[in-house]
């Protein structure tokens, strides 16, 4: 199986240093970036289907340079063969649907150069946009069908069966079939399972290959511009997105510092005071 995953860099929030330009777009060259956390999921279901059923696992993202990070580090905090950043300044402040215009074009560039894909697996949302466009757009552009909310996941030939979550409610879960290619969309639920003993022993080896590879993962990684990809910069980037950012609220920074009272548990007088001023908060009688 052949799988492709997407992931993307995110503010580092934690952080608190979010820069932002004069129209109100993200500076992310500027602004300390991670591997979006959603992503992880969606990197462990391409693991597990790499230890059940063989094959190559490709990680994909669209950024500026510094996003070689976020690559790295997914192909050292999960896993992957190989890694592909699509960089570009045509690219630059994309909305949703653009960036899906140039990913799908990246993908058909894939198919052409290395391999038939098999499976696309995307995350639930980024930690910035918190739209979960960006996957589902992607298969429509390439004609895939979808499957979201994926909390398990197995391979059968060419049927990819699934369940999946219903309305939000862990307790509704439907099970769908789709054939391949197919975009998996993880769930922040989805849990791998490794039953068998050859299929733990696998995964063991496997993570110790990508945490090797990860070492100098930029040995193992490609880049492409607009010009590779064969696109239009009048449709993708920012000129070939529909969205307007009408305003951005600036993100706040949590205090270094905070105030506490120290209150021994011993003291019957100061322990009443806490429970007394907690005792609103509770929500009881």
């Amino acid at each position: 199986m052949r799988s492709v995953v997407l992931t993307k860099g995110v503010p580092d929030f934690s952080e608190g240093a979010v820069s932002f330009n004069e129209e109100g777009h993200l500076e992310r060259g500027k602004t300390p970036t991670v591997m979006n956390p959603n992503d992880k999921f969606a990197l462990e279901a391409a693991l597990q289907t790499r230890v059940r059923h063989g094959g190559h696992v490709s990680v994909m993202s669209m950024g500026p340079p510094g996003y070689k990070e976020v690559l790295g580090e997914a192909m050292e905090s999960v896993y992957a063969d190989d890694l592909y950043l699509l960089s570009d300044r045509e690219c630059a402040a994309a909305d949703t649907w653009a960036t899906a215009i140039t990913i799908s074009a990246a993908l058909e560039k894939y198919e052409e150069e290395v391999g038939e894909i098999d499976l696309l697996f995307a995350g639930f949302k980024t930690a910035d946009g918190e739209t979960g466009h960006t996957g589902p757009q992607t298969a429509w552009a390439m004609g895939w069908p979808m499957i979201t909310h994926a909390l398990a996941l197995d391979i059968e030939d060419t049927t990819v069966r699934a369940k999946r979550l219903v309305e939000g409610d862990v307790d509704e879960i439907e099970t769908v079939e789709s054939s391949t290619p197919s975009l998996i969309v993880a769930d922040p639920e989805f849990e791998p399972t490794y039953r068998k003993a050859s299929h733990r022993l696998e995964h063991k080896r496997l993570r110790q290959e990508t945490s090797e590879r990860a070492a100098d993962y930029e040995e193992h990684l490609t880049m492409w511009d607009h010009q590779d990809m064969n696109l239009d910069p009048d449709y993708i980037g920012l000129d070939g997105s529909p969205t307007i950012v009408s305003s951005v609220d600036p993100i706040p920074k949590a205090p270094s510092e905070r105030e506490a009272t120290m209150v021994d548990p011993t003291d019957a007088d100061g322990m009443s005071r806490v429970v007394d001023e907690l005792a609103p908060f509770a929500g009881g009688d």
